[in-house]
């Protein structure tokens, strides 16, 4: 096996920390006090964030179980704003690649659900629970609520533009 295929058989995210790794133990032999500021660094930020992520681990892995299409299925049949509400916050807690939820999305749609509601959805992939932390470590709490707040809002407003120009359309 050659050395090109074997780096392509141990994936990119695994190569991606053995150079880091590699990275870091030249700064070790090279700079000292540099390296061990950067694990100074590391430590503070890992420990202020860690306990967000345990907390965001449980809270997904508890969506992914409770969660089903079936689910899906009976909470957007609703009327009014409780079938808005339910799609904001599937959007929020929807996780992997977008492209697995364009099959559901599609036969939601040819069982009665609106263009609206589904860009409703898309929309609030953006707010992502597990970059939360990240956000709020690197702005502030006040930014990203604000942000958040402002796409939610915004995903109505497109939602219903949607759904009234597919109206026209039709």
């Amino acid at each position: 096996m050659k050395i090109k295929e074997k780096l392509q058989s141990i994936g990119n995210s695994w190569i991606f920390l053995i150079v880091v790794l590699i990275f870091y133990l030249i700064l070790l032999v090279v700079d000292f006090s540099l390296f061990q500021s950067c694990l100074e660094f590391f430590y503070k930020i890992f420990i202020s964030i860690f306990p967000i992520f345990v907390l965001v681990f449980i809270l997904m892995a508890v969506t992914n179980y409770f969660i089903t299409p079936e689910f899906i299925l009976k909470h957007t049949r609703e009327k009014g704003i409780k079938k808005w509400f339910f799609i904001i916050v599937g959007g929020i807690l929807s996780t992997g690649p977008i492209y697995m939820w364009y099959p559901l999305l599609a036969d939601l749609k040819n069982k009665g659900l609106s263009y609206g509601l589904i860009a409703c959805f898309l929309y609030n992939r953006a707010v992502k629970i597990p970059l939360i932390p990240l956000m709020i470590f690197y702005f502030s709490i006040q930014y990203v609520v604000v942000l958040s707040l402002v796409m939610i809002f915004v995903s109505v407003i497109q939602g219903v533009l949607i759904n009234k120009l597919m109206e026209v359309k039709k």
